[in-house]
C-alpha cells in the first residue's frame, strides 16, 4: 500500500506515515521497535495516542501552522511507548502530496540513540537545546499552566538585552556566549518547583519564616541541575547547563550586596545572573500577578532607574533602558 510513499519506510529511523487527519496509514519495522506499537494494532488510530502532555503546546502550535502552509517542520517531542514509558525524540514531519492525496511523513530519531560523533547542524543543536532547556524549566514548574509565556519573555528580553549591553560597552562577547546565555535563562526559577504552592502563590504578604523559605529556591534550583547534568553526561547540553546552575544560583543577588543566597556584590555576580535578574524583575512588574496588579510600562523603568547601583548594575540599566525605552503597555496576563 502507499507505494508513492512506501520507500520512506526503508529509512534506518522510526517512520510513521499519516494522512490529512493524521491518523496512521503505515508505520516501518524502527518505529514499532522505538514505541512498542506493532504495525497492526496501529494502523487507523490517530497519533494522537502518542502524547504525554509534556510537550509544550507552542511546540504544537508551531508545528500546526508550518504544516498548513505546506512546509516541513522539526522539533523536539515527548511522547509516550505503548508502555507508557517517556520517548524523547527529534522529529521532521513533511506534508506529501501524490495523485492529488495529501500525506504527512514523520521520522523520529531517539535522543537517547544518538550516537557520539554524529553531525548535528547549528541551527539543529540550537533547535534541539533550546526546545529541551523549556521541556525542562516548563516541567519543573507544571502546576503553573502559565508560566510557560514568563519564562520566554524572560528568555527573548535576555537576548535582546545581553546583545544591546555587549554592543554598547564594547564587552566584545561571542555570540556562543550569547546565545548560551539566552537558552539557559530558561531555566532561572526551576528551583521554585521545590517551594510549597501555599507559599508560592500566596496572595498576601510572606511571613519572615516563608521568606526564608522562599529564598531557598536557588539552591534548590542548583542541586536539580546537578542531577540533570549527571544525567545528562552531554557535550551538546553542558555549556548551558553551566551557565544555567549560575543563573539559577546568582539571580537573586544584588549589585550592593543586599541579595541571596550569598550576598554577593558588584561584579561578583557573574554577568548572565545580573542579566536574568533585571529582566526577570521587569517582567514580574508589569505582569498581573495574584497579589499585584500589572505596572505600566514606564513606571516599570521608573524603578528600574531607582535601583541603579543598588540592586542593579548601573550600566546594565542604562543599556535596558535605551533597549526597551520605546515598548509599548501590553496586557500580559496573571504569571
Amino acid at each position: 500500500m502507499l507505494s508513492g510513499i512506501s520507500y520512506f519506510l526503508l529509512l534506518g529511523d522510526a517512520v510513521v506515515v499519516t494522512n490529512e487527519d493524521h491518523m496512521v496509514l503505515d508505520i516501518n519495522q524502527k518505529f514499532e521497535q522505538e514505541t512498542g506499537y506493532l504495525r497492526d494494532d496501529i494502523i487507523g488510530l490517530p497519533t494522537r495516542i502518542l502524547k504525554s502532555g509534556y510537550t509544550p503546546l507552542k511546540t504544537y502550535e508551531c508545528m500546526r501552522k508550518l504544516l498548513a502552509e505546506g512546509q516541513s517542520w522539526s522539533g523536539v517531542f515527548i511522547n509516550l511507548t505503548k508502555d507508557q514509558s517517556l520517548w524523547h525524540s527529534y522529529c521532521t514531519i513533511s506534508p506529501i502530496e501524490i495523485e492529488n492525496t495529501k500525506y504527512y511523513v514523520g521520522v523520529f530519531r531517539n535522543l537517547e540513540h544518538i550516537s557520539e560523533g554524529i553531525y548535528v547542524s547549528e541551527s539543529r543543536k540550537l533547535r534541539i537545546q533550546t526546545e529541551i532547556f523549556r521541556v525542562l524549566a516548563i516541567s519543573c514548574e507544571i502546576r503553573d499552566p502559565s508560566i510557560e509565556e514568563h519564562f520566554v519573555r524572560v528568555q527573548q528580553f535576555t537576548s535582546r538585552l545581553i546583545r544591546v549591553h555587549n554592543n554598547k560597552w564594547n564587552l566584545q562577547l561571542t555570540e556562543e556566549y550569547m546565545q548560551h546565555v539566552t537558552n539557559a535563562s530558561i531555566m532561572h526559577d526551576i528551583g521554585k518547583s521545590g517551594i510549597p504552592e501555599g507559599i508560592l502563590y500566596k496572595p498576601g504578604k510572606l511571613t519572615y519564616y516563608e521568606r526564608i523559605i522562599i529564598e531557598t529556591h536557588p539552591l534548590i534550583g542548583v542541586d536539580i541541575l546537578n542531577k540533570i547534568s549527571h544525567e545528562l553526561d552531554d557535550e551538546l547540553f553542558q555549556q548551558e547547563l553551566q551557565i544555567s546552575k549560575t543563573i539559577v544560583e546568582f539571580h537573586h543577588e544584588n549589585w550592593d550586596g543586599t541579595g541571596y543566597p550569598h550576598r554577593l556584590k558588584a561584579n561578583e555576580i557573574p554577568l548572565e545572573a545580573q542579566v536574568v535578574s533585571l529582566v526577570d524583575v521587569y517582567d514580574a512588574l508589569i505582569s498581573r500577578r495574584a497579589y499585584k496588579e500589572a505596572w505600566t510600562h514606564e513606571d516599570a523603568l521608573a524603578y528600574l532607574q531607582t535601583q541603579k547601583g543598588t540592586k542593579f548594575n548601573e550600566e546594565l540599566v542604562e543599556s535596558f533602558i535605551e533597549e526597551f525605552s520605546v515598548e509599548a503597555d501590553v496586557d500580559i496576563g496573571i504569571v
